[in-house]
């Protein structure tokens, strides 16, 4: 099978994350490009692709069919709406955009070109969250109520003091960041029903003064002791959705929590049984009620090739971007799904503002 040439269009530290599923899953690198020309050389030298000078430069390779962007969030629309007009496939980074304006154009952009869309919502592509997705489709489940959805760090902000922690080019702190995962793999599991209204609280204890804070976890470099920190690095959702089902999500960069204390991941309270996964684990953990006894069981994932749930989910995912290009294949997660995942953090950081439960509009 012939390897489909991609571009990307973004080379900081996620950049090398998709270079390297997508070359294990049937692309080749052809070129990319950054606007600090430095990473851009550095990613192509490491995949023998080639360095851009421009992202209209790269939309004229005549060897790239598809396009990965992975840019800051405020420079999501601009890439993602030359992507889409020069016709190429498009792999978006999430969240989808800055505002839901922005998606609304994105997703006009999306309806005018020949080339699909693909949000890089990976997380549904995880071993542990497929294995999941068989037991709910099975009905094994049953209808569920509840879901609770976790991904905390004990000290974890990303790029303090860049544009991780800056609101105009991120539009947020772990919500925006974290919590789009979690909601995303939460309403897909469940069917995707319509949030209605949501509750939310936010903090932001940990990331001022910037050169206070100490960690060991410093993705995106040490921290730009002269730069901004004005987003939250903890927050706490409630959503109540169309039928019944809640949602609770609780996303931390930076929290005092003991260790062992909250586990990360999904669970899933179903009228016929529990189930609770990390994301990216190795196994799945059910309850049921069998004859009156609550029976608890431990299934293992299977990972394939990959050495773990991480490398699997990523390889998954462009492995279904792939056939997106192909043809033969629907995006795993579409514009639609990215315009909604976007509303919703907005009705988040609203009722997080006003202090109160708000509709999601």
């Amino acid at each position: 099978m012939t390897a489909i040439g991609l571009g990307i269009v973004g080379c900081g530290g996620i950049a090398n994350v998709h270079a390297d599923a997508a070359m294990r899953s049937g692309f080749q690198l052809v070129t990319c490009w950054d606007s600090q020309a430095e990473r851009a050389h550095a990613l192509a030298s490491k995949h023998g692709a080639a360095a851009s000078s421009s992202l209209e430069s790269l939309l004229r390779h005549p060897r790239v069919d598809a396009v990965t962007v992975a840019v800051p969030t405020d420079a999501h629309a601009h890439c993602a709406e030359a992507v889409l007009a020069s016709n190429r496939h498009l792999l978006l980074e999430k969240p989808m955009a800055l505002t839901v304006a922005e998606c609304d154009s994105i997703c006009a952009a999306a309806g005018r070109s020949k080339g699909r869309l693909q949000m890089g919502l990976v997380c549904r592509s995880s071993p542990a969250a497929q294995h999941v997705m068989g037991l709910v489709r099975s009905g094994s489940v049953g209808p569920i109520d509840f879901i609770q959805a976790r991904g905390t760090r004990r000290r974890g902000i990303p790029g303090l003091g860049g544009w991780f922690t800056t609101r105009s080019r991120s539009g947020g702190g772990c919500m925006i960041d974290v919590g789009v995962h979690l909601i995303d793999l939460a309403l897909h599991l469940a069917g995707w029903p319509r949030v209605l209204r949501v509750s939310a609280c936010t903090a932001s204890r940990f990331g001022s003064p910037i050169e206070a804070y100490r960690s060991p976890e410093m993705w995106g470099g040490p921290p730009k002791v002269d730069g901004t920190f004005d987003v939250e690095d903890s927050a706490i959702a409630l959503l109540r959705c169309d039928g019944g089902l809640s949602i609770e999500v609780d996303v931390a960069w930076a929290a005092n929590i003991p260790s062992g204390a909250a586990r990360d991941g999904l669970l899933l309270r179903g009228a016929k049984a529990g189930v609770h996964f990390e994301i990216f684990g190795a196994e799945v953990r059910t309850v049921a009620d069998r004859d009156g006894e609550l029976l608890d069981e431990r299934s293992p994932v299977l990972l394939g090739q990959s050495m773990s749930g991480w490398d699997a989910a990523w390889d998954a995912q462009y492995r279904r971007f792939g056939d997106v290009v192909r043809g033969v294949s629907e995006p795993a997660a579409t514009a639609a799904d990215g315009l909604e995942l976007q509303r919703i953090i907005a009705a988040i950081y609203e009722s997080a503002a006003l202090g109160r439960e708000t509709e999601v509009r």
